[in-house]
């Protein structure tokens, strides 16, 4: 593993010890940048189930300003620590030891926005739409924000979650990626959805 573009390309990645974390793959990263880049003029990114923290590594190597890393488990949170050491952007990095939902609720509080958010939890963890619900309903996206989905193939979601809506999704084996945008307010999709 490593990075693969941008001001830290080439420097290699730790893995985090044990079966509990699935990193992903150069190749399906190299796709995802792909599809929603290559490259950044600034911003800031959340990598939520960060394991390595390859994602949003990655992100601020190609051009993003600051990331904020969350993972539920203490070697994940260590493993992002030591990447972003290596890597030298740790100046741009907030790294948060917390459960996906609390840390949103926290972000919220402060009054973060991001204009980038990966979400890579376990495969087993499908409640993804309600997530991404839980996000807007914080502000911590707004109009514009993109949200990165890594999933289990045999998982589908539903084209729109609120005001996110499905503008590419592909499969790579067993691994799919959704990208969903954010392209209004919760309050027009409601008012939207009432019947007339």
């Amino acid at each position: 593993m490593r990075v693969i573009s941008g001001s830290a390309k080439g420097r290699p990645l730790k893995a985090v010890p044990g079966m509990g974390t699935r990193p992903t793959t150069d190749k399906v990263k190299e796709a995802i940048f792909s599809m929603i880049g290559p490259y950044f003029s600034g911003g800031d990114v959340l990598d939520l189930f960060a394991g390595t923290g390859g994602l949003g590594i990655e992100a601020l190597s190609r051009g993003m300003d600051r990331a904020v890393f969350v993972d539920a488990d203490k070697k994940a949170v260590e493993v992002v620590a030591a990447n972003l050491r290596a890597t030298r952007l740790e100046d741009r990095a907030e790294v948060y030891r917390n459960d996906a939902v609390r840390a949103l609720k926290a972000l919220g509080k402060r009054q973060r926005r991001f204009e980038l958010v990966f979400l890579d939890p376990p495969y087993r963890m499908t409640a993804i739409e309600e997530l991404v619900t839980t996000m807007q309903q914080l502000g911590v996206v707004g109009v514009g924000t993109t949200v990165v989905v890594e999933h289990d193939a045999e998982n589908q979601f539903t084209d729109r979650i609120g005001a996110a809506e499905c503008v590419r999704r592909a499969e790579y084996g067993e691994t799919a990626v959704s990208v969903y945008r954010i392209v209004g307010s919760l309050a027009e999709t409601a008012d939207s959805d009432r019947p007339r």
